[in-house]
């Protein structure tokens, strides 16, 4: 085998996407002659992703590969401890309701940027007060809809004003993509701000800082040595994400140890072909994610801006839809097992799960039922075969999207009520373009922000929420905020469930199928977690 600085020099070559300045930022010597390629450096290593970056900003992205990156850089008032679901104070000192709505953080004493900019209330205040005004189409201020306002009285402390007494959720949503601390005097009060000026701004307070940065290509990180939370300072001298175009460049990479770690994604084929290669290891945990298929209210056949507009029969449709979907047969013939089906809006597993889809829908034991499909149409007055646009991302998700898709397309024309035109777009536009009507039905997974079933149904289904598919209906809203405040752990779980059965009959979203993390790494490698926190950091990982 060859020396790990030789392997690791001819990956960041041989992958696909790296520019010529990356390589030379890798790369170069300093005036003395000596070599300063940080590959070079004990106890750094190499983790590869297919995964994309929508914005370094975390006011301009809602997605795991953009929030990959940013807790690895910012820092969170709550974050979650390695192996822990749960949260705990990070960069805060401690934190109370102080009354039903008012919840009150203390800021640790001495915290500080990496730039050496203090680290105070008001860049806290500043940072969600951002995100809520940019409202980002791609950001995460729907995890802040409980959140009527941030208030910074001295340095230290910061009072958030919530809408619903007791939040439940709100020490997770701290720790969540709308949680990181971004310095003031670096970004934008108004607008989203560049990578160029994050990163040189050295606008970080997380474990690391980011010294090269080419997005969706190489990222370098170093250890923060001015990170002041309570995480533990990372066990490796500096790590660089490496971004490759496709999964089996990625399986070749770790299987011939040219990368440390594979992170997101693989697929089942090559998860399975690397349980039986030696020379790695491969790491599953619980993940929580979500696979389903979104309709748009207003383009969708029969939606609100058609020209033949109808609710009742646009419903149908969806019900249709959600009658002729095989999830056995997904997860099994794409997936190998690596997924399961799931049949309703939060997975199983956690508090308030039920199954509302298997008993409305098809053989009411999970499996399809054509019959019932063709009877929902008929009762519409819908004539079929119904012409349906399906969308999906060939990039983002991983390359068996593809599969999944036609066997999707195959499940609802094999009924002969539907006529499916399948169509795929790369993830930097279809991330954009879903929320522009774009698309009548398409494709899209989801990754928890924390491990409570709230983060599987506020966001989507509070006034549409970040899908922005025009769904909207006043007695979910209500439920949603009742939850929220509920103290008694079973009556919690109780509305949970209603809310569940309510989106089951509406089918703003059809839920497919349910899987797990997965990671694969060198057999000398240490401390990859794959924890309920669904956070895949850095810090913990070494090499022996």
């Amino acid at each position: 085998m060859t020396s790990s600085f030789s392997r690791r020099r001819r990956v960041l070559v041989a992958t696909a996407g790296i520019s010529a300045a990356a390589l030379v930022l890798a790369g170069c010597a300093s005036d003395d002659g000596e070599s300063t390629d940080p590959l070079a450096e004990g106890g750094s290593l190499i983790v590869g992703t297919t995964d994309t970056i929508t914005s370094l900003d975390p006011a301009g992205s809602y997605d795991a590969g953009s929030f990959a990156v940013q807790n690895q850089v910012f820092p969170f008032l709550y974050n979650s401890p390695y192996g822990s679901p749960d949260v705990e104070p990070d960069i805060a000192e401690s934190g109370e309701f102080t009354s039903p709505t008012e919840f009150e953080i203390t800021l640790k004493e001495g915290l500080q940027f990496a730039n050496g900019n203090e680290l105070t209330a008001s860049d806290v205040k500043f940072s969600f007060d951002r995100v809520l005004s940019i409202a980002d189409p791609n950001g995460p201020s729907s995890l802040l809809a409980n959140v009527v306002g941030v208030e910074a009285p001295d340095d230290q402390t910061v009072v958030f004003t919530l809408k619903s007494p007791n939040d439940q959720t709100f020490e997770q949503v701290l720790s969540s993509p709308a949680g990181p601390i971004v310095d003031e005097e670096v970004f934008s009060a108004d607008a989203l701000t560049d990578p160029e000026t994050i990163v040189d701004g050295n606008a970080f307070a997380g474990q690391y800082v980011i010294t090269d940065y080419t997005a969706n290509e190489i990222i370098r990180y170093e250890p923060n040595e001015s990170y002041g939370g309570t995480l533990p300072a990372p066990e490796n001298d500096g790590v660089t994400a490496q971004y490759f175009a496709d999964e089996t460049s990625m399986q070749l990479a770790v299987q011939e140890g040219e990368i440390d770690v594979a992170t997101r994604s693989l697929s089942p084929t090559a998860i399975a072909d690397l349980k039986e290669d030696d020379n790695v290891v491969v790491h599953e945990g619980p993940g929580g994610e979500i696979r389903y298929i979104v309709f748009n209210f207003n383009t969708q056949p029969f939606g609100a801006t058609t020209a033949e507009a109808d609710e009742a029969k646009a419903l149908a449709v969806r019900q249709a839809v959600a009658n002729l979907i095989d999830r056995d047969a997904l997860a099994e013939d794409v997936y190998n097992g690596t997924y399961t089906p799931l049949y309703s809006y939060v997975p199983e597993g956690l508090t308030g799960a039920n199954e509302a889809l298997q008993g409305l829908y098809g053989d009411g034991q999970g499996g399809p039922d054509a019959e019932n499909a063709a009877q929902v149409l008929a009762d519409a007055g819908v004539q079929t075969p119904v012409t349906l646009d399906l969308q999906f991302s060939p990039d983002h998700y991983g390359a068996s999207s593809g599969d999944e898709y036609a066997l999707i397309k195959e499940q609802l024309e094999e009924s002969g009520l539907f006529t499916v035109n399948l169509e795929s777009t790369l993830w930097d536009v279809y991330s954009s373009e879903r929320r522009n009507d774009s698309y009548p039905s398409y494709q899209l997974g989801w990754f928890p922000d924390y491990s409570d079933a709230d983060n599987y149904l506020t966001p989507f289904f509070l006034d549409g929420g970040f899908l922005g598919n025009h769904y909207s209906d006043p007695e979910v809203n209500q439920l949603l905020a009742e939850q929220l405040s509920e103290e008694d752990p079973a009556a919690r779980a109780e509305i949970l469930g209603e809310i569940q059965n309510l989106v089951a009959e509406d089918l703003s979203t059809v839920p497919l199928l349910q899987g797990a993390q997965v990671a694969v790494s060198g057999v000398d490698v240490e401390g990859v977690t794959l924890d309920a926190s669904f956070k895949f950091r850095y810090a913990p990982l070494s090499t022996n």
